[in-house]
């Protein structure tokens, strides 16, 4: 799917505030671009640590934007699982309760765990767009936003930032 050129500015558009948006936030390491070549997710990494990494990626054909935790280590994921097990909540619990801390009400929000390419580990939530006009949306850009912090509480513990250099 070709993106139009005003689909192409929404996401843009929609990346340049999020990336403005945490930029003065010291709990957010640099920002880069991921990009897929055939343009199937657009995607900004914020580093979380010497492996991990929070992701904000919007996904034009479905469409949708994706915020996720990655690691690239197996042993990360692991024991990220691990902790979240020790605290006798779901992964949706947890994830609520970052949502809930960066101030968004969002009771059992998704949740999904995959393994991309044999080596990225993801812990991700969805969120559905009607159509890619919705990422001019305050609503939708306030939404994101907090819930890219609220992975950040949710995660925190697997986030080491003083070894970012």
């Amino acid at each position: 799917m070709a993106l139009t050129e005003e689909q192409a500015q929404f996401i843009e558009s929609f990346r340049v505030y999020v990336e403005d948006a945490v930029q003065a936030d010291d709990r957010y390491g640099s920002v880069t671009r991921h990009d897929r070549e055939d343009g199937s997710a657009l995607t900004l990494r914020f580093e979380a640590g010497p492996t991990c990494w929070l992701e904000v990626a919007v996904r034009p054909i479905v469409p949708e934007v994706r915020v996720s935790f990655l690691t690239n280590d197996p042993l990360k994921s692991e024991e990220v699982e691990q902790a979240i097990q020790d605290t006798g909540d779901s992964m949706a619990e947890v994830v609520a309760g970052g949502f809930g801390a960066a101030g968004l009400d969002w009771d059992k929000p998704p949740v999904e765990q995959y393994c991309e390419a044999g080596e990225s580990f993801y812990f991700a939530t969805p969120l559905e767009l009607d159509e890619l006009a919705d990422l001019e949306w305050p609503k939708t850009r306030d939404k994101v936003v907090r819930m890219l912090e609220g992975y950040l509480v949710a995660f925190g513990s697997a986030i080491v930032m003083e070894d970012i250099e």
